[in-house]
Order: structure tokens, then sequence, then C-alpha cells
């Protein structure tokens, strides 16, 4: 079998129930110990199953990762949709998402680490979780260029520049950093934003 076939889906609620503990499990597992040193056991102990009930709903390990890779994409996107719904301006947006996504990091910082985990466990799940939020973000800065709510430029070095503020400013001041307000720290990365290192008025 291949990454790309069909992962079985349970057929009842209590299935779906056990599955759902195995993957919570297995977020905490990699998420503390790293990948390599989880194992089938480790996850299905903490779960509280028998370890060939994990092959009911998993072929292998590296599943469990991929799915939880998308996982992560999923949440976080649904926490900067409603972090920033219904505003309307491009710069506020991008402030409002920050603070969004420092408080997700800092909610799931196991989930996270996973996503750092799959590079090295299967490249192309892990490009994939950041090629399609840069598609999503290319799309939204191409039409607040539109709206004339920013200035004319290119979109996609934009969205994978603003990504990597986002992803190292979050290791720094929401992965590694649990406890110093992290809200000053965004201000502070939403004005470099805004306004970039020119001096104002140039």
């Amino acid at each position: 079998m291949t990454s790309s076939d069909a992962i079985p889906v349970p057929k009842t609620s209590r299935g779906e129930r056990t599955r759902q503990r195995l993957l919570v499990a297995a977020e905490r597992q990699i998420g503390t110990r790293g990948y390599a040193d989880t194992s089938v056991v480790s996850i299905t102990t903490e779960a509280r199953v028998a370890q060939g009930t994990f092959y009911v709903y998993f072929r292998s390990k590296e599943d469990v990762l991929r799915e939880l890779v998308q996982r992560m994409g999923q949440r976080l996107r649904r926490a900067l949709t409603l972090a920033t719904s219904g505003i309307t301006d491009r710069l506020e947006v991008e402030r409002q998402g920050l603070h969004a996504f420092f408080a997700f990091v800092r909610k799931n910082r196991n989930l996270y680490r996973v996503v750092e985990e799959a590079q090295f466990v299967d490249e192309a799940i892990y490009r994939k979780y950041y090629t399609d939020f840069a598609a999503g973000y290319r799309a939204a800065l191409e039409a607040a260029v539109a709206r004339g709510e920013i200035s004319p430029g290119d979109a996609e070095a934009r969205a994978w520049a603003l990504m990597g503020v986002s992803h190292m400013a979050g290791r720094r001041y929401a992965l590694w950093d649990a406890d110093t307000p992290f809200e000053p720290v965004v201000e502070a990365l939403f004005d470099f934003v805004a306004h970039g290192l020119a001096p104002r008025g140039r």
C-alpha cells in the first residue's frame, strides 16, 4: 500500500471515538517524544486500547503522522478564519491573524511539533501543508491588492515571507516560551509587516 491508498473509515460512532483516541494519543506521543521515539505500543498504551486495535484504523505509524499534519492544517485555518471573520481591511486581518496564530500554537504545541517531525518522514505531506496554506494566502493578498488595501507586489513571495515571520516568531514566542505575554511581540511583528524597515516618511 502507498500513502495515497484510503485509510479505513470507522463504521460506527464507537469506532470513530476509538480512532480519535488513537490520534490524540499519537499527537501527544509524537509531540513530546518525537516521531522516532514514538512506537505503536506507546500510542496504544496511552490510548488504552489493545495494540491490534491500532491496525483496525491505521496501517502504520506513518499514516497517523500524515493525518495529524492534515488535522493541524484544518484546525489552524479554521482558527484563523474565525479570528478574522467580518474584518474587511487586509492589514487588520494580518494583525488579528498573528494574534490568533500565536494563541493557537500555545494551545496546540504538540500538534505544531508533529508538523515539523513530518519533514523527516513524508516530505510530500510536509510540503503540502505549507503549499496549501500559501496558495490561499496568495489569493487573499492578490484580492487585497485589487481592492486597494495593500500595495502591489509579488503575492507568492509575500505569502511565503509572511508565513516565515509567523513560523519563526511563533517558535520563539509561542512554542519555546509558554509564559511571556505574546501580545506586545505580535504588535511589533505587525508593525514590521505593515511598515517594513525603512524610516517612516521615506
